[in-house]
């Protein structure tokens, strides 16, 4: 070996300033990769393969030549003081590089529409006050707790057993037996029985929901979300998918993660809710089809490839320590998995049409979960239909030029005539992006002012002079691309603004999702005009414009009180099954009653698609 290969393959010492502590990785590893094998969060929604360009990172002293994604996604200033995308560029020297922080809480629905149950949860305590055993009364603990719980009829695991008469004797013999179903699983000092509770888990691919609830009351103690701390491996389960398929270690690392996601929240819930982690007896967890495979390290690889086959639709008994809460939650408690319908309608449709009684109601309704996946279900107590639809990562502001999760600083309500416009940020803060919402009400009223024709093209400067005077100064050109600023800052590439290739990105995922709710009315032999609700879940469809959604045919053409935001759904019928049995059993019995109508392999699809990518006329 030359003393130049020497030199090459040493490792090189990189120090990211995020976490103020330095890391040593292989020489010429990109820093995104650097970061990632450290546990160092770096913006990303497409898992650092260079498409969405989101990956900044500010790198002191002389920083490398630019890339040209460098070019494409930093202004010339920004170049200047150093600012590179991590994922393309590699570390060749000792140097320290900045980070910016992450944002963690985006915001998030954590509530969504339910149902009242009747309040029997699986979780059950009894105190019992036992009496002695004599020379004359030799029964075992085991036999002298069991007999007092003679409605319940639960055995007894191992693990109770190791304690069980130290505990007695230590309590004089009263004591509270906590049962879940049919197991025994803590036996309890004292009179306990009016501290029990839950957590139930919304476990989405971006962001995470946790609610503590008291189940002896049913009512919610409390409740907090954050980002899921796999995104850096992508925005979508495609590309988490992907992380497995070509990185052997991924599917540890990506399982790892959500546990950790999990855990943080269940420390959380209970620190505001004044609830000692040994109090919760049971979790919940309502996740996509990849979400929950990837919690319970079950390889996903079959879900990301033609014919889309899911390890399981059920899964058997699991405790939160399987989730990796043994640390977080009592050491037995156990855990309720929501079951899938299919590789792309997973457990959290399922949680969230429980929530919804989409098997209750009589009247034919439109149930539309918005995201980089977009689940729709169509039907009454009658029939249920559903499918799948690849909306792709508008929506969570990926792939759009200026786009950002829904955080602070995020556009999230744009209204506009043609004389005016008015943005709605976030926090009340300096507008630092776009975000799905923002992005559907700007597309909608360039739409309706005739900024844009039906086909989604920005018309000349001069026609937008004639149909909207007040904003066609805002219609510009930022190289060879046309493009209208919402947000200016100094000169056009330096604003916020929507591009044309923006607007094809929103016009492919509403032509998806158009297409999928069309291709359901026709199985069905109906109409728009037959669909009396239409519900919006999910966080996106929290804050979207009804009208909006309308206007670009993103859902029917059905009067604007009919379309309703529902919330966060999923997370409803976490709680639902945390809180009533026979709620519980209802989630079940919902995959027996859905027909799944899988789009990919009909030969019309691609028709019908680029059928659905023009805005309706007014």
């Amino acid at each position: 070996m030359t003393a130049a290969e020497d030199v090459v393959t040493q490792p090189v010492r990189v120090n990211l300033v995020f976490n103020e502590r330095p890391v040593r990785v292989p020489y010429g590893v990109t820093l995104f990769d650097a970061a990632s094998w450290n546990g160092i969060a770096i913006d990303s929604t497409c898992g650092g393969h260079g498409t969405c360009k989101k990956c900044r990172v500010k790198i002191s002293g002389e920083a490398p030549a630019p890339t040209g994604l460098d070019i494409r996604a930093y202004t010339e200033q920004e170049i200047r003081d150093g600012w590179r995308l991590a994922c393309r560029t590699t570390a060749t020297r000792d140097t320290a590089v900045e980070v910016p922080p992450l944002t963690t809480r985006p915001k998030a629905a954590t509530v969504g529409v339910g149902r009242q149950v009747i309040l029997r949860p699986a979780v059950q305590k009894r105190y019992l006050e036992l009496a002695e055993p004599t020379l004359a009364d030799q029964a075992s603990d085991t036999e002298r707790v069991l007999a007092r719980l003679e409605d319940l009829e639960p055995r007894a695991e191992l693990a109770v057993l190791k304690t069980l008469g130290r505990t007695l004797r230590e309590a004089d013999y009263k004591v509270t037996a906590v049962v879940i179903d049919d197991v025994l699983i803590a036996v309890e000092p004292g009179d306990t029985t009016g501290r029990r509770f839950g957590i139930a888990f919304d476990l989405g691919t971006t962001t995470v929901v946790a609610t503590l609830l008291d189940l002896s009351t049913g009512a919610p103690a409390a409740v907090e979300s954050t980002l899921n701390k796999q995104q850096p491996f992508g925005a979508d389960v495609i590309t988490r998918i992907s992380a497995t398929m070509m990185d052997p270690g991924a599917l540890d690392k990506l399982q790892q993660l959500a546990t950790e996601t999990l855990g943080e929240l269940a420390r959380a819930v209970c620190a505001q809710g004044g609830v000692e982690p040994s109090e919760v007896y049971e979790v919940a967890v309502a996740g996509n089809a990849t979400m929950t495979h990837l919690v319970l390290g079950i390889d996903p690889e079959p879900l990301g490839m033609a014919p889309f086959i899911l390890a399981t639709r059920r899964f058997p008994e699991v405790l939160a320590a399987d989730l990796g809460l043994g640390g977080v939650v009592h050491p037995r408690a156990r855990a309720v998995v929501f079951p899938a319908f299919g590789a792309y309608v997973g457990g959290d449709i399922t949680a969230g049409l429980l929530a919804a009684g989409m098997d209750r109601d009589a009247r034919v309704r439109l149930f539309v979960d918005i995201g980089t996946n977009c689940e729709i279900v169509l039907g009454n107590r009658e029939w249920l239909l559903a499918t799948a639809a690849p909306a792709g990562p508008a929506f969570e502001g990926a792939a759009i030029r200026c786009g950002m999760r829904a955080a602070d600083g995020a556009i999230e309500v744009v209204t506009m005539t043609p004389e005016a416009l008015s943005l709605k940020v976030i926090g009340d803060a300096e507008p630092a992006g776009l975000c799905g919402s923002g992005l559907v009400d700007a597309v909608t009223g360039l739409v309706r002012v005739g900024l844009l024709d039906s086909s989604g093209r920005f018309i000349t400067s001069g026609q937008a002079q004639a149909k909207a005077p007040g904003l066609a100064g805002r219609l510009t050109s930022i190289g060879q691309e046309r493009v209208f600023v919402l947000h200016w800052r100094g000169a056009p590439e330096d604003s916020i603004y929507l591009s044309q290739r923006d607007v094809r990105e929103l016009q492919f995922a509403k032509a998806a999702i158009a297409t999928g709710w069309q291709i359901l009315l026709e199985e069905a032999g109906l109409t728009a005009a037959d669909v009396k609700q239409v519900l919006l879940a999910g966080s996106f469809g929290s804050y979207l414009s009804p009208a909006s959604a309308i206007r670009i045919g993103l859902v029917p053409n059905v009067p604007v009180p009919r379309v309703v935001s529902a919330g966060n759904v999923a997370g409803e019928g976490a709680k639902m099954a945390l809180l009533s049995l026979r709620e519980r059993a209802g989630g079940l019995a919902l995959l027996e009653e859905v027909r799944y109508v899988e789009l990919s392999d009909r030969a019309d699809f691609n028709d019908r698609f680029v059928g659905q990518l023009p805005f309706p006329a007014p």
